[in-house]
């Protein structure tokens, strides 16, 4: 018998050290080869790390949370075979996922409708598995998503793939062995004196990291301006009406993103980013748009490249596509970074204001609310209308007040005569 050691890799981004965020294996357990050990972090991305070989966990390197050099000491799996100890400095392939680049606020989720304000609650707990509470289980990207929807809890279901993979017959049997064996309600007024402990470890502390590094160096300020949206809604229901068989449906983003790009065109010093080391602001002719949109693994921030050249279509396709790849964590690093404005929406959980942190090094970031009816007066007529607030937030050491009013106003004006974002 022999010893293969898997050092921590080099992901190849010029960095010193990663962080372990969590272990899909423990001591005594059997790996296969291309199973995940484990997940590491690095600024811009979740890396599995998967086992290059077949053999016994003898030994781990490390535990959730703790920072690694590259090069220490992984892992050590016992394998068949001559010698005593052979060495892995590079696992045979890393599984890079997406990570948010800069991540905006916490609160603000997927351009697209937000699974958890319809996820229904798990109706019991079916043919389970003890695993520790930080303890990844093998899932495909769908499978997770299955689970998220159905509130189930992956950590407590049995796998039967292979090496433990949870499979999404085994959703179905957790459900179904529950519903026949549901234990008794918990009495509404019952004490509870439980506890949980979470580590801000991962992804988690990372967008924290991000979030404090963006509200103690950029001077935040908020401008909020409501939106009669009447004219540009009756313009979308028309055009998915007319085309949206054959090109697809609009949301309201593709609009927003085009609102955006005719808006900068007055307002350059918006669509900058701010190097407050180098004490240098950069001014871009290119619109990268940044989309905020929520997975079950946190907040991140794929971008909508170049804007400024893509009709509402265009960008309604990238829109999808984007958030799609980044809720299953396929999103790239490229796909990741490079914003130069970035769009949060709420959905319909958007409530009536919002302060959305900046995305640095953006000095800009426009928040959406939701749409609601109200009666306006129109012509000294009292209608209704559809409304909806802007809540944006600037870094008032590159843009003023007046600038940040008057680009939000400009956008205004846009959206509620919408036939002028298209007037060249």
């Amino acid at each position: 018998m022999g010893t293969h050691v898997i050092k921590m890799p080099d992901i190849g981004e010029g960095i010193a050290e990663v962080e372990l965020s969590v272990w899909h294996v423990k001591v005594g357990d059997m790996v296969v080869e291309d199973q995940v050990l484990a997940d590491v972090m690095t600024d811009k991305a979740m890396v599995d790390i998967p086992s290059p070989v077949h053999g016994k966990v003898i030994s781990l390197g490390g535990v959730p949370g703790e920072v690694m050099a590259v090069g220490s000491i992984l892992i050590s799996i016992e394998v068949e075979g001559a010698g005593n100890y052979k060495e892995s400095a590079q696992p045979a392939a890393v599984a890079v996922s997406a990570a948010p680049v800069a991540a905006p606020k916490v609160e603000a989720v997927a351009a697209s409708k937000p699974v958890a304000a319809s996820r229904p609650a798990a109706v019991c707990q079916g043919p389970m598995v003890a695993r520790e509470a930080d303890e990844r289980p093998l899932a495909s990207p769908a499978v997770r998503k299955h689970a998220l929807d159905l509130g189930i809890q992956l950590r407590l279901v049995r796998g039967t793939g292979p090496a433990g993979r949870v499979l999404h017959e085994d959703l179905d049997a957790y459900l179904a062995e529950g519903q026949s064996n549901a234990s008794a309600p918990i009495a509404a007024y019952a004490q509870r004196n439980d506890e949980e402990q979470i580590p801000v470890i991962g992804m988690r502390r990372k967008i924290a990291q991000r979030m404090q590094d963006s509200t103690q160096r950029a001077a935040h300020f908020s401008y909020v301006e409501e939106i009669d949206v009447t004219a540009v809604e009756e313009l979308r229901a028309h055009l998915n009406e007319k085309h949206g068989a054959s090109r697809g449906k609009l949301t309201l983003l593709p609009f927003l993103v085009r609102a955006l790009v005719v808006a900068l065109r007055d307002f350059p010093q918006i669509n900058a980013r701010y190097d407050d080391e180098a004490q240098v602001i950069t001014r871009l002719g290119a619109v990268h748009v940044g989309v905020a949109t929520q997975s079950d693994i946190g907040l991140m921030v794929p971008v909508v490249r170049h804007a400024e050249a893509r009709s509402l279509w265009d960008s309604a396709q990238e829109i999808s596509r984007l958030a799609t790849a980044a809720r299953n964590g396929k999103a790239s690093r490229d796909e990741l970074s490079g914003s130069t404005i970035t769009l949060t929406s709420l959905g319909a959980l958007g409530g009536i204001v919002s302060t959305p942190v900046l995305n640095l090094p953006e000095v800009a970031i426009v928040g959406v609310n939701k749409i609601v009816e109200r009666p306006m007066v129109v012509k000294g007529q009292i209608v209704i209308r559809k409304m909806m607030n802007l809540s944006s937030s600037f870094d008032h050491r590159v843009v003023d007040g007046m600038d940040a009013a008057q680009f939000i106003q400009a956008i205004r004006g846009l959206l509620e005569q919408p036939a002028t974002l298209f007037v060249e």
